[in-house]
């Protein structure tokens, strides 16, 4: 066990929000849920484990594509209650199929969110649907 993980602080769900960063340029590629295992196996392997909450599981970012992400830095904010990961990250993060889970933005003009980012894999292709 890693008693510097001791301190941070989770949810009544035992979750606490991290955030996943490009290391290179400072893109924001996605928020996701980790546990204090998905915590320790992403510093164990260097590649982030998030706990999914729909599947009720650990999942190895990259495990259906091949889109892993290897951790380069660990931080937490003040509070300690959300973490931060900077990564290099294999083709994309979105598994829409876009580099970035946020490729929407709020368009005050529109009606609806306008798609900013463009697609780097078809997930037709990678997940097989």
């Amino acid at each position: 066990m890693n008693s510097q993980l001791d301190p941070l602080k989770y949810d009544s769900k035992g979750l606490i929000p991290v955030i996943v960063q490009d290391v290179k340029n400072g893109q924001i590629l996605m928020m996701a849920w980790m546990n204090r295992e998905a915590l320790e196996k992403t510093l164990e392997t260097g590649k982030v484990h998030t706990y999914s909450r729909s599947r009720g599981r650990l999942a190895l970012k990259g495990e259906s594509s091949g889109h892993f992400q290897h951790v380069k830095e660990f931080y937490t904010d003040c509070d300690m209650d959300v973490v931060l990961f900077k990564v290099e990250q294999v083709v994309a993060a979105c598994h829409e199929g876009y580099r970035s889970c946020f490729f929407r933005a709020y368009d005050p003009a529109g009606a609806q969110w306008k798609v900013v980012g463009k697609k780097v894999f078809d997930p037709e292709a990678v997940y097989k649907k």
